[in-house]
C-alpha cells in the first residue's frame, strides 16, 4: 500500500516534481535543439566528439544527480509503488500470465525478432544506401571508430541515469502527488518522451512509447536492472550497431591530429632577366 501522506509532504512533492519538469523541458526545448542543430552543421570529427563528451558528463551529472537526490528524499516510496502498480488487476493477471516459462520464452521470442528485425534492417539499408529513421536522428549516427565508442559510452549511460530517473525516482515523486500508480508511471514517460524534442514530433512521440515499453518491462520484472539492460541495449543498437553493420564506420580511424601546422617551404625566388648590356647578341 502507498503511504498516507498530509498535505505538506504532498506540497512540497509537487513544487520539486513541477521544478524537475520545468528545467528538463525548457531544457530540451531550448538548450538541447541550439546545441543539436550546431552539432548536425559540424563536419570535424574533433569538435563532434567534444560535444558527445559534454553530452555525456552532462546527463550522468543531470539525470543521475537528480535521481539520487530524489531518491534520497522518496527512497521510501519506491517499493510501494511498485507493489501496488503490480497489484491493479489487470498488471497482476498478465504478472501471472507471463509466470514461469511462458514469460522466458516471450522474453527469448522478443530478442530473436529483435535481431531478425535488425539484421533483415541492415540488409535492406545496405541495399538502399541509408536506413529509415524515426526523428532527427541521422547527425547522432557516429561516422568513424572514435565517435563509435562515445556512441557507446552514450546509450550506457542513458540506460543507467535515465532509468533510474523516470522508471524509479520520478514516478515515486509523482505518486505523492496524484496518488495513483498509473498516473505518475504515464507522467514520467511523457516527460521522458519531451525530453527528445530536438528530434522533432515524431521522435518526441517514439521516444514516449518507448518509455512506456521500458516502464511495462520494469513493472512487470519488478527489475529496474532489466529495464537499465534492455535501454542500454536499445540505445546501442541505434549508435553503435547500424552505424558499424551498415556504413562500416568501425573501419574509418578519424582524423589525425598534427601538434602543430605543417611548416610548408617557401618557394625559391625566381631568377632575375640577364641585363641588356650583358647579352651579346645585343651588340
Amino acid at each position: 500500500m502507498l503511504p498516507e501522506l498530509g498535505w505538506m509532504p504532498r506540497l512540497a512533492a509537487a513544487l520539486l516534481a513541477l521544478g524537475l519538469i520545468v528545467l528538463f523541458t525548457v531544457r530540451a526545448l531550448r538548450k538541447d535543439r541550439r546545441e543539436y542543430a550546431r552539432f548536425r552543421r559540424y563536419r570535424s570529427t574533433a569538435r563532434r566528439q567534444a560535444m558527445m563528451r559534454r553530452w555525456l558528463v552532462e546527463s550522468a551529472v543531470l539525470f543521475g544527480g537528480s535521481a539520487v537526490l530524489v531518491l534520497l528524499l522518496v527512497g521510501p516510496v519506491v517499493g510501494p509503488l511498485l507493489a501496488a502498480t503490480q497489484a491493479l488487476p489487470p498488471v497482476a493477471w498478465l504478472r501471472d500470465a507471463l509466470a514461469g516459462g511462458l514469460g522466458i520464452g516471450l522474453l527469448i521470442g522478443a530478442l530473436l525478432g529483435v535481431a531478425l528485425l535488425t539484421l533483415v534492417g541492415v540488409r535492406s539499408a545496405r541495399r538502399e544506401g541509408g536506413i529509415i529513421m524515426v526523428g532527427d536522428i541521422a547527425a547522432l549516427l557516429p561516422r568513424n571508430r572514435p565517435e563509435l565508442g562515445w556512441g557507446a559510452a552514450l546509450s550506457v549511460n542513458a540506460g543507467v541515469v535515465e532509468e533510474a530517473l523516470f522508471r524509479l525516482a520520478l514516478p515515486a515523486l509523482l505518486v505523492i502527488v496524484t496518488g495513483e500508480p498509473l498516473s505518475a508511471f504515464l507522467l514520467a514517460a511523457l516527460v521522458f518522451g519531451a525530453l527528445h524534442a530536438y528530434q522533432g514530433w515524431a521522435g518526441v512521440l517514439a521516444t514516449g512509447i518507448v518509455g512506456l515499453l521500458f516502464t511495462a518491462i520494469y513493472v512487470l520484472s519488478g527489475s529496474i536492472g532489466l529495464a537499465m539492460l534492455v535501454h542500454a541495449l536499445f540505445d546501442l543498437r541505434t549508435l553503435v550497431v547500424i552505424p558499424a553493420a551498415v556504413y562500416r564506420v568501425h573501419e574509418v580511424p578519424g582524423t589525425v591530429l598534427f601538434p602543430k601546422p605543417l611548416a610548408v617551404p617557401a618557394p625559391a625566388p625566381a631568377p632575375a632577366p640577364p641585363h641588356p648590356s650583358s647579352d651579346p647578341s645585343s651588340r
